[in-house]
């Protein structure tokens, strides 16, 4: 954020993809902090790191993801 009323204030990175006990997931960091984590839909994996179901759109992750465009 560089300018402008700023918005928002928390963010999700998807790093990664995987499969564990034949359960698709999603790996993704934390905008908080490194020691965020819930029990439940959200597995910690390290700090600030956790797994969310792949192929369900929980949260809205798979509906709602942005990626940037390099400008080379």
């Amino acid at each position: 954020h560089t300018a402008g009323k700023q918005e928002g204030g928390h963010a999700v990175r998807i790093i990664g993809w995987g499969r564990e006990n034949d359960v698709p997931y999603w790996l993704i960091t934390n905008s908080w902090n490194t020691d965020w984590g819930e029990d439940g839909e959200f597995t910690t994996v390290a700090e600030g790191l956790f797994r969310m179901l792949r192929g369900s759109n929980e949260c809205l992750i798979e509906q709602m993801v942005v990626a940037g465009m390099m400008d080379v």
